[in-house]
C-alpha cells in the first residue's frame, strides 16, 4: 500500500522533468495539487491509482498581437499576452499564460544582504566610490543606469546565502550605460564605467518563483573598470561572459567620450588607456553571492557584443557590433579556460545572401591572426603606445609600404611596425584583420548562440547597410560581403559547424565547432511607415540583437534593438516547425535586452528579459509620443529606470496524472 502513496513533494517532482516556467504568485502549490487530492503539507495521500509518468515531447509559443493605441497602457510597459503550450507523449497538453515579473527597476533601493540597502544599477569609480550626478543643483544623486543588458541565470555548487529559504539561484546582470543625466540634457552614453551586479535569488521549490534576497556590486577595479558592457552569455562551466563593445580608437586625435569615462572612473580625464577596453570580461560567482572578475585580453580587441562558447568548452564565436565587422572565432588551448588560445577571422566566399528564400550559403574560410595568452597581451596594453604598433593615415600617402583598409567605418592607410604583428592582432584587431584580407564587411553583428544538437550557430545582423551594400564607400569589393541594396530591418544568419578545418595557410584548426558557411535564416522587412509609425513590418523580426537558443524547446529566442518598430519585441522561432511567435513587447522607445533561456534549474525553466531606455523617442514615435510619454514616466521613474526580470507563467490548467 505504501508504494501507492503520493506525497505533495513527489507530485511536484514528477512533473519537474517537463520544461515549466516559474509560476506567478497567483497560483499556489496547493491549488496545483488540488486536482489530484494533494494537500499543503507532506502528509501522504492515497490516490485512486498509482502515478503515471508522462514525458515531454515539445513546446510551442502562441503569438500575441502587437500592442496598439487602443490600449496605450500596454505600449508603455513590459507587456506579455502570449502562451506556452507543452505537449506530452500521452497526447495531453499543458497551457501556460505568460507574464512578466521584475526583480527591480533600476534606481530602486534593494538589500545588499548585510542589513543595508544599495542602489540597483548604481555606478562606482575605480575606488568603489559612488559616482554622483550633479547636473541639477540641490538634487545631486547617485548615478544609476537606465540600460541593463546581458543577464546570466546560474547555480553554484554548495551555495549558501543568508535569507534564502528555498534554493539559492544567482543572476549576473550588467548595465551597459545610462542615456541621460538627470537634467535631461547631458548625454551620458559611454561616459560612465559599466557596473555588473550579482543577484542572489530565492527559488521557491513548490512554485519555481524567484525572489531577490541580495544585490552585490562586483568590484571591477582590478580589470581597469568596464567599458559599455552589452550582450552576455553563460559559459558551459557556469560563469558569466560579458562584453565591451565599440572599443575606443587608440589613434583618435581626441576622444571626448573616453576622456569623460576616464574622469568618472579615475578622476583624471587622461588616465584611461584605450587598450584596456574592447575585451571579454568573465564573472565568477562565489558560494556566498559575491563574485570576482577577470578580463581576457587574448580574444581580440573588437566590438564585443556577445560570446557563445561551444559545447567543446573551448571554441567561442563572437559577435562584433561595428560597421566593417567580421566573424571572429577564438579557440582556447584548454577547456574551461579562455586565458590563452588562437584567434581567427573569416573570409566569406561566393554566394552570400541575406534572403532566406534564396537558400544560398557562402563558404567561410579562416585566417589565423595569432596565438597569445591574456597576460602577455595585457602587458603589451600596459606598455605600448599606438604609434609603437603601427602608423595610421587618413589620406592616401602614395607610398606602397602602406596598405589601404576599411575598418571601424573608416577608410585608412596603415603600416605595421616590424615585430608588432602580435600586438596589432590583439590590440588593433579590426585594423589587423582588414590588413590580412579578412571579410570585414558586416554591419552591426550582434548576438550569437548555438543549436548544439544540429551543430548550427546563429548570428544576428541588426542592420544590413553601409559596408554590406555594393557600391557604398565602406564596401570592400571582392571581400564576399555584398548585397544589392540595404535592409535596415536586418537578418539572422545560420552557420553550420564542423571539425577538421584548416586555416588559409593549411594549418589544422583544433576545433570540432568551426563555422564553415553562413546563410540567411530569418529577415526583417523595411516598409513605408504604417499608421502607428512602424517602418519595419511589425509581424516580422526587425533589427535582431539578443539571441539565445533553447535545446529542449528547439526554440531560437530573438530580442530586438530596433529604431523601426514603435515597440520592440522578443520573439520565439521554432527551428523545426518554422513558427515565429511574438512573445513579449517592451515599452515604446525601449530595447529588448538581457535575453537568456535556461532549460532547467532545479526542475524549472526560465526566460530572462530586461529592457533599456524606455521612451527614448525617435521619428517613428511621432504618433504615439504624446499619449505614451506620461505613462512611461509614471511607470519608470521619469524614464530613468528600467526593469530587470523574467517571464513568468501561470497554468490555465494543471494536472498531475495518477492512477
Amino acid at each position: 500500500m505504501a508504494q501507492n502513496l503520493l506525497s505533495r513533494r513527489k507530485a511536484l517532482q514528477l512533473f519537474s522533468g517537463a520544461p515549466l516556467l516559474p509560476l506567478g504568485s497567483v497560483v499556489s502549490a496547493s491549488s496545483l495539487l488540488a486536482a489530484c487530492g494533494g494537500g499543503d503539507d507532506d502528509t501522504p495521500t492515497t490516490p485512486t491509482t498509482p502515478p503515471v509518468t508522462k514525458n515531454y515531447v515539445s513546446a510551442t509559443f502562441t503569438s500575441m498581437a502587437a500592442p496598439t493605441l487602443t490600449t496605450p497602457a500596454n505600449m508603455a510597459t513590459m507587456y506579455v499576452a502570449s502562451q506556452l503550450k507543452v505537449a506530452f507523449d500521452d497526447k495531453s497538453e499543458q497551457v501556460y499564460d505568460l507574464g512578466y515579473q521584475p526583480f527591480f527597476v533600476t534606481g530602486d533601493m534593494v538589500s545588499n544582504g548585510k542589513g543595508d540597502q544599495v542602489l540597483a544599477g548604481g555606478y562606482y569609480d575605480i575606488y568603489n566610490n559612488k559616482i554622483i550626478d550633479k547636473t541639477v543643483a540641490g538634487k545631486e544623486r547617485h548615478f544609476f543606469s537606465d540600460s541593463p543588458d546581458g543577464t546570466s541565470l546560474l547555480t553554484v555548487p554548495n551555495a549558501k546565502v543568508d535569507g534564502v529559504k528555498g534554493k539559492p539561484v544567482f543572476a549576473v546582470v550588467q548595465f551597459e550605460y545610462t542615456t541621460w543625466a538627470q537634467d535631461g540634457k547631458t548625454d551620458m552614453y559611454g561616459k560612465l564605467p559599466s557596473p555588473i551586479a550579482v543577484l542572489t535569488l530565492d527559488q521557491d521549490q513548490s512554485t519555481g518563483k524567484l525572489s531577490l534576497v541580495k544585490y552585490h556590486n562586483v568590484d571591477t577595479s582590478k580589470v581597469h573598470g568596464l567599458w559599455i558592457t552589452c550582450g552576455a552569455s553563460l559559459s558551459p562551466w557556469g560563469t558569466h561572459l560579458s562584453s565591451e563593445e565599440y572599443e575606443p580608437d587608440a589613434f583618435a586625435s581626441s576622444n571626448a567620450q573616453l576622456q569623460a569615462f576616464s574622469q568618472n572612473l579615475y578622476g583624471d580625464p587622461d588616465k584611461a588607456n584605450p587598450y584596456h577596453y574592447g575585451h571579454m570580461p568573465e564573472v565568477i560567482v562565489n558560494v556566498d553571492g559575491t563574485a570576482t572578475i577577470k578580463k581576457h585580453f587574448c580574444m581580440g580587441r573588437i566590438s564585443h557584443e556577445l560570446v557563445q562558447v561551444m559545447p567543446d568548452q573551448r571554441t567561442a564565436l563572437m559577435g562584433d557590433d561595428a560597421t566593417n565587422s567580421g566573424y571572429f572565432v577564438f579557440v582556447a588551448d584548454k577547456e574551461k579556460d579562455l586565458s590563452s588560445g588562437s584567434l581567427y577571422v573569416a573570409k566569406v566566399g561566393a554566394g552570400f545572401s541575406i534572403d532566406p528564400a534564396s537558400g544560398s550559403a557562402a563558404a567561410l574560410t579562416w585566417i589565423k591572426l595569432g596565438s597569445a595568452t591574456s597576460a602577455e597581451i595585457e602587458n603589451l596594453a600596459n606598455t605600448l603606445k599606438p604609434a609603437d604598433i603601427m602608423t595610421v593615415l587618413k589620406a592616401d600617402p602614395s607610398d606602397s609600404s602602406y596598405t589601404k583598409i576599411v575598418a571601424n567605418g573608416k577608410v585608412e592607410w596603415i603600416k605595421i611596425n616590424p615585430g608588432m604583428d602580435k600586438a596589432a592582432a590583439f590590440l588593433e584587431t579590426h585594423r589587423y584583420a582588414a590588413f590580412k584580407g579578412a571579410s570585414m564587411g558586416f554591419t552591426k553583428m550582434e548576438g550569437t548562440t548555438v543549436n548544439a544538437k544540429d551543430k548550427i550557430a546563429y548570428s544576428a545582423l541588426q542592420n544590413c547597410e553601409k559596408s554590406m551594400v555594393a557600391g557604398d564607400a565602406l564596401n570592400v569589393a571582392g571581400n564576399g560581403v555584398s548585397i544589392p541594396k540595404q535592409l535596415k530591418a536586418g537578418a539572422v544568419m545560420a552557420l553550420n559547424l564542423r571539425g577538421g578545418q584548416k586555416d588559409t595557410v593549411g594549418a589544422a584548426i583544433n576545433s570540432e565547432w568551426m563555422p564553415v558557411d553562413t546563410k540567411a535564416l530569418l529577415a526583417g522587412e523595411d516598409i513605408s511607415a504604417d499608421a502607428l509609425g512602424n517602418t519595419g513590418n511589425p509581424d516580422k523580426i526587425c533589427n535582431p540583437d539578443n539571441l539565445k537558443f533553447s535545446e529542449k524547446m528547439r526554440t531560437l529566442f530573438i530580442g530586438e534593438d530596433s529604431s523601426q518598430h514603435v515597440n520592440n519585441f522578443m520573439w520565439a522561432y521554432n527551428v523545426d516547425t518554422k513558427q515565429l511567435s511574438r512573445v513579449l513587447s517592451v515599452p515604446a522607445g525601449g530595447e529588448s535586452t538581457g535575453l537568456h533561456a535556461v532549460d532547467e534549474i532545479n526542475g524549472w525553466t526560465y526566460i530572462m528579459s530586461n529592457f533599456q531606455h524606455a521612451g527614448d523617442w525617435g521619428g517613428i514615435h511621432a504618433n504615439v509620443k504624446t499619449q505614451l510619454d506620461p505613462l512611461i514616466k509614471a511607470n519608470y521613474k521619469d524614464k530613468f529606470g528600467s526593469a530587470v526580470g523574467y517571464i513568468t507563467a501561470s497554468p490555465a490548467q494543471m494536472k498531475l496524472s495518477a492512477k
